[in-house]
């Protein structure tokens, strides 16, 4: 059964490293899984690795990490041509959608060539579960920070904007994330900005932030405003600990 009302799950996490293989999906992922609502049957996943041009090894190792959980998993690959004749129907027939980190700004350039972003609108108003890592969580908002344009984070400001807001990712890992969002978010470069730091995922049903998941005891969620003296305010929120 699709959702209730359009949701997306977008993480700083979702992976671990497998007890016989090197990946094994983490609680986030099965986070998405449950909120489909799936039961009775293998959950249907279609992971797109556009973002980081679909590497086929990598590919390969989220089969092995889907076999292990018992979820039927369906790669929608864009290079060198997509890889099945209606994206759109493989996209609806999905119980959940997880998009990969890499590069936003080229996962964006290519799904509009495709019309993706078309079809992403359409499965998140019919119910499929949008989530995804990184670029993968980006993508949903208005924009975000990103190294996409070279080692040195920018934003990226034409996002999917399902969520009319920005996202900061791995707000904890990388030191130069937190003050690069608190002056775009200062300077109106981005609206108000939910942060996630590695192993959160942010909630959102609609367009409104509900909560947060973290795969990792002690990690945070946070949003990043503007007040009425036009200071830039960050408030911590703290995320349901998933076992």
């Amino acid at each position: 059964m699709p959702a209730a009302e359009p949701t997306i799950l977008a993480t700083s996490g979702g992976y671990r490293p497998g007890r016989r293989s090197r990946l094994a999906f983490a609680p986030l992922v099965g986070q998405a899984i449950e909120l489909s609502g799936v039961t009775g049957r293998a959950p249907k996943l279609v992971h797109l690795g556009t973002a980081s041009g679909d590497q086929r090894w990598f590919n390969a190792e989220l089969d092995e990490a889907a076999r292990t959980d018992g979820i039927h998993l369906t790669h929608l690959n864009l290079y060198p041509m997509p890889s099945v004749d209606a994206p759109e129907d493989l996209l609806l027939s999905a119980d959940v959608v997880w998009v990969n980190g890499g590069s936003v700004a080229n996962l964006l350039a290519v799904w509009r060539v495709h019309q993706i972003d078309v079809f992403m609108r359409r499965a998140w108003e019919a119910g499929v579960i949008l989530a995804g890592v990184s670029a993968g969580s980006i993508c949903w908002h208005h924009g975000g920070t990103t190294d996409s344009f070279g080692p040195e984070l920018r934003a990226v400001t034409d996002g999917l904007a399902l969520l009319p807001y920005g996202n900061g990712v791995h707000y904890d890992s990388e030191a130069a994330r937190r003050p690069l969002v608190h002056r775009l978010v200062a300077e109106k470069v981005l609206p108000r900005t939910y942060c996630s730091d590695d192993g959160v995922g942010l909630l959102y049903r609609g367009q409104e932030f509900v909560g947060a998941f973290t795969e990792v005891a002690g990690k945070g969620a946070y949003v990043v405003d503007v007040d009425s003296n036009g200071q830039v305010q960050e408030e911590r929120i703290e995320p349901e600990l998933l076992s």
